[in-house]
């Protein structure tokens, strides 16, 4: 049995997330998270995505990113192998 530690688990994938968003990896990102997660979700993201254009939003939005996906892996825990999956290869994407 694998204890999976949420927090954490959120802190990372927000990290990836909104340093994905501001790559070529967000179109792809942009993809998985509507697929797996919801256009709410999907729609999080191009909006973190244009703060990011617009102004120094790297921390607020990280902030932002790991309450959602802590929201996210209380109400669902069974994604959480999932999102810590979708971490790993958004963080691969971004060091190609």
């Amino acid at each position: 049995m694998t204890v999976v530690h949420q927090p954490r688990v959120a802190w990372e994938g927000a990290r990836a997330f909104v340093s994905a968003a501001d790559s070529d990896a967000y179109w792809w990102l942009t993809d998985m998270v509507g697929r797996y997660f919801g256009t709410a979700y999907q729609l999080n993201l191009a909006e973190t995505r244009l703060r990011l254009q617009r102004e120094d939003a790297v921390f607020p939005e990280t902030g932002a990113w790991r309450v959602r996906l802590e929201d996210l892996l209380r109400a669902r825990p069974e994604l959480a192998p999932l999102l810590a999956q979708l971490t790993v290869e958004t963080s691969d994407r971004l060091h190609r």
